[in-house]
Parts: C-alpha cells; sequence; structure tokens
C-alpha cells in the first residue's frame, strides 16, 4: 500500500493537467461565429463585458456617444488581438434612435426596447439569440438621490420579462444582469468618500466592492449555450447586499446619501 500511494498521486498530478486542458478546448470559445452589439461599452462595465464576449469568440461591436471613445476601445481590444469593430451611437440623438431622448425613462427603458427591436430582425437570421439587459441593485433597494434613476432600472426588470415571452417563439432569450455597487467612475461618489467606501464594504457578504469584470463573466454565460434554459430572469451580481438587507436592522449606507448632501440623480 505504501508503493500505491506515489503511484497514485502522480497519476492524479497527471490528469489534473489532461482534465483542465480538455476543458479549455470544450469551452475555449463559446460565442464562436456570434456577433455582439454592447452598447455604452468604451469604459467601465460595458466595456468589461464588451472585451469577455470577444475572448469568448464573439465579434464585438462597441458603441459609445463620442467617436474618439469608441476608436479608443476598439485599438484596446484589437491590441489585444480580438475581433472588435466601433460604432457611435448616441440615444439621447435622434438620427441614431426613432426620437429625441430627453429623460432617464427614455435613456434607460424606451431606448431599450427599441434597440432590442432593432437586432430582432437580424437574430431571427441567424436562427436566434440572447438578449441582456443592464439594470441595477436599485431596482431592488430605494436609495435617497438616486429615485428617477432606480424607477427606470425597475422597470427594466419587467421589460425583461415581458420581452422574453414575446421573443421566445422566436428563440430569443431574454436576460437581465443587476449590478451591485461596481467600482467604475460612474459610480464614483459612492465610494470616493473613505468613510463610505468601508461602510458599504461592511454591507456585503463578500467584503469588497464589484470589479467590471464580476458582471462580464455573467452576462458572457448567460449569452452562452450553457443557459440556454434560462430567460426571463434577473440576475444580481452585489456581493450578496440582497442577502444582508433581509437582516432586520441592516440598512445599505447609500441609503443616507441624501444626508450628506449628495446629489447623483443624473447617474444613467
Amino acid at each position: 500500500m505504501q508503493r500505491g500511494r506515489p503511484l497514485l498521486g502522480r497519476c492524479v498530478s497527471s490528469w489534473k493537467p489532461v482534465r483542465m486542458a480538455s476543458s479549455r478546448v470544450a469551452r475555449q470559445a463559446p460565442h464562436a461565429n456570434k456577433v455582439a452589439l454592447v452598447t455604452a461599452s468604451t469604459d467601465g462595465i460595458g466595456f468589461a463585458i464588451a472585451r469577455r464576449l470577444a475572448q469568448d469568440g464573439a465579434h464585438v461591436v462597441v458603441s459609445s456617444r463620442k467617436q474618439q471613445n469608441v476608436d479608443r476601445a476598439v485599438a484596446t481590444l484589437q491590441g489585444e488581438g480580438l475581433s472588435v469593430t466601433g460604432t457611435v451611437c448616441h440615444v439621447g440623438k435622434a438620427q441614431d434612435r426613432e426620437q429625441l431622448v430627453a429623460t432617464l425613462l427614455d435613456t434607460n427603458v424606451k431606448a431599450t426596447a427599441l434597440m432590442t427591436k432593432a437586432v430582432v430582425p437580424e437574430m431571427e437570421k441567424r436562427g436566434g439569440g440572447s438578449v441582456v439587459i443592464i439594470s441595477s441593485i436599485t431596482a431592488y433597494i430605494p436609495i435617497h438621490g438616486l429615485g428617477p434613476y432606480a424607477v427606470t432600472k425597475t422597470a427594466l426588470l419587467g421589460l425583461t420579462k415581458n420581452l422574453a415571452m414575446d421573443l421566445a417563439p422566436r428563440n430569443i432569450r431574454v436576460n437581465c444582469l443587476a449590478p451591485g455597487v461596481i467600482k467604475t467612475e460612474l459610480s464614483r461618489v459612492l465610494w470616493a468618500d473613505k468613510a463610505n467606501d468601508e461602510s458599504l464594504k461592511e454591507s456585503l457578504l463578500i467584503k469588497r466592492l464589484g470589479k467590471p469584470e464580476d458582471c462580464a463573466g455573467v452576462v458572457s454565460f448567460l449569452c452562452s449555450e450553457d443557459a440556454s434554459y434560462i430567460t426571463a430572469e434577473t440576475v444580481t451580481a452585489s456581493g450578496g447586499l440582497l442577502a444582508c438587507l433581509q437582516v432586520p436592522g441592516r440598512c445599505l449606507p447609500g441609503q443616507r446619501l441624501a444626508s450628506n448632501s449628495l446629489s447623483v440623480s443624473s447617474i444613467h
């Protein structure tokens, strides 16, 4: 038996890299031969999603309001050997959308519905597809100073379910991601203050703020064949925030932002 142990150890150590290698081969490009259109994708969460989908084999079209931002993102991703092109799409300009977008409701909800409507015919030509809508943890948690923003993000949860029901006969799945506090320039007002940053972390089961890459992997999964039986669902990526808030007396520090005289209602 003593002699058998080194042999068993060698077998296990030899099997591990073989198993990992075979897994990489099988899952190397889950989005090969697919095209991914990622809006608002030259920075933050959108950029991380675009990069991940391209890394997973998709040809990605990034978009943003400004040409220089599109050019920078495309150059960065193409420099990493990824298949990426870009286009300018400002949802607030009439020529880029069906009508002028002047409010958060139009930007976050109507533009999402119109964009989905625009891509559905192309998805049908390919035999189906997957839409992932980005909502926010504020759809579940009221936060002072974020009222209009939170309302629009809540609406996206309903839009997801309705689109999923309408598009299922066309073999198009629709799901939603609701990120928590992700450390980007857009959310800087929530974590720039060290005390508020520490207080936010204390509210989480996972004691750190999220990274854009934490969202990118979820989106890639929802777009993949591994999620072929998932539709009309919203996934939260919030470090366990919702679980913490189910404890009586617990409160998200950001819910007290109003007392700090912070105005962040323009975030979108």
